[in-house]
């Protein structure tokens, strides 16, 4: 199959089907957000790292 198909099996699989909106302060946000990009990172792959985390250690 070819790998741009995005009906393939593993983008399905890897595909993110809800949201979770937070409200937080410009400042923080902003700050977050250029960390992110200093560490050559996004901060929603942070953010779904956190919360992967967490489950894992209050499981």
């Amino acid at each position: 199959m070819n790998q741009k198909d995005d009906k393939s099996p593993d983008k399905k699989k890897n595909k993110k089907n809800s949201q979770l909106v937070l409200r937080l302060d410009k400042d923080a946000r902003d700050e977050f957000v250029d960390l992110c990009k200093e560490m050559d990172t996004s901060a929603a792959r942070e953010i779904r790292r956190f919360i992967r985390e967490f489950i894992r250690k209050n499981k």
